[in-house]
């Protein structure tokens, strides 16, 4: 990875950040989306002790807002070369309902928008071959796509959140098709059940088992592992539009499989992130 340019949401904690400094340590240069700014100076200290003078790079903004994202995205491939690989990673789980100030559920507006802008807001910027990896999870599996409740009006946080991680899928896969004959492959992994922050501070029943299973979960660092994989393994060039699990590809539901979902979802992500 010397040499190559590596651009990353969700980068300042858990897996994200394990993947960073894994890439680093390979010899990639670091390009982060943060919302955080002391997080994002932390992190660029770790990275910069994995790999000195490469010159990584924070931006900041909040991925649930599509003016954000579109800043921070035309920011990067304003001022940064061009791009090897882009890692849609940003996410949580918010046990309450909430809209973000452009009217969209926040849960819909970080998991799967902000996947969605930045890779339409960077894509001009992609080197040949280049590759997109994002974030999804085995949290799809029961969930069901629904264009009428994509906004989520009836809320139960973890339904919400598995109903985004579908639609990274969904994501993943019709991108892979918008970018076909290009070179550009698009992919996306369940990293496993990682003990990170992502899961702390929940209220309630929720916050009580997350809280009860934790000594169970992986590490963010194992977490991490498919990422790095789908990022920088010679194995995976020319794959496109697959899930992957452990650093294989593993199996989609019917839902996370259906084509017309997939267009459906692409049509009314690119109507919000143009109206956003």
């Amino acid at each position: 990875m010397h040499g190559k340019v590596i651009v990353m949401t969700g980068a300042t904690s858990g897996i994200g950040e394990a993947a960073a400094v894994a890439l680093a340590e390979m010899g990639a240069r670091l390009v982060l989306v943060a919302r955080n700014p002391e997080r994002g100076r932390a992190t660029l200290e770790r990275l910069e002790r994995a790999n000195p003078g490469a010159g990584h790079a924070v931006y900041h903004a909040d991925l649930s807002l599509m003016a954000e994202t579109r800043r921070a995205a035309a920011e990067i491939a304003d001022r940064e070369p061009p791009i090897d690989v882009l890692a849609n990673n940003a996410g949580a789980l918010f046990v309450r309902r909430a809209v973000t100030e452009e009217g969209l559920e926040r849960t819909f507006a970080l998991n799967h928008m902000s996947y969605f802008g930045m890779t339409q807001g960077l894509r001009h910027r992609l080197a040949a071959g280049a590759r997109i990896v994002n974030t999804a999870s085995a949290a799809h599996r029961g969930a069901r796509f629904s264009m009428e409740n994509l906004q989520s009006e009836r809320y139960r946080g973890f339904d919400v959140y598995s109903r985004s991680k579908l639609a990274n899928i969904l994501f993943t896969r019709e991108a892979a098709r918008s970018f076909d004959g290009t070179g550009i492959t698009v992919n996306c992994f369940h990293p496993g059940v990682v003990a990170s922050r992502f899961f702390d501070g929940k209220p309630g029943a929720l916050g009580f088992f997350l809280r009860l299973i934790k000594p169970f979960m992986i590490s963010s660092r194992k977490g991490a592992e498919t990422l790095v994989y789908l990022a920088a393994s010679a194995a995976v060039a020319g794959v496109t539009g697959q899930y992957f699990a452990r650093r294989r590809p593993a199996r989609i539901t019917a839902e996370a499989a259906n084509d017309a979902s997939a267009r459906a979802l692409w049509d009314e992500s690119t109507r919000l992130y143009a109206s956003g």
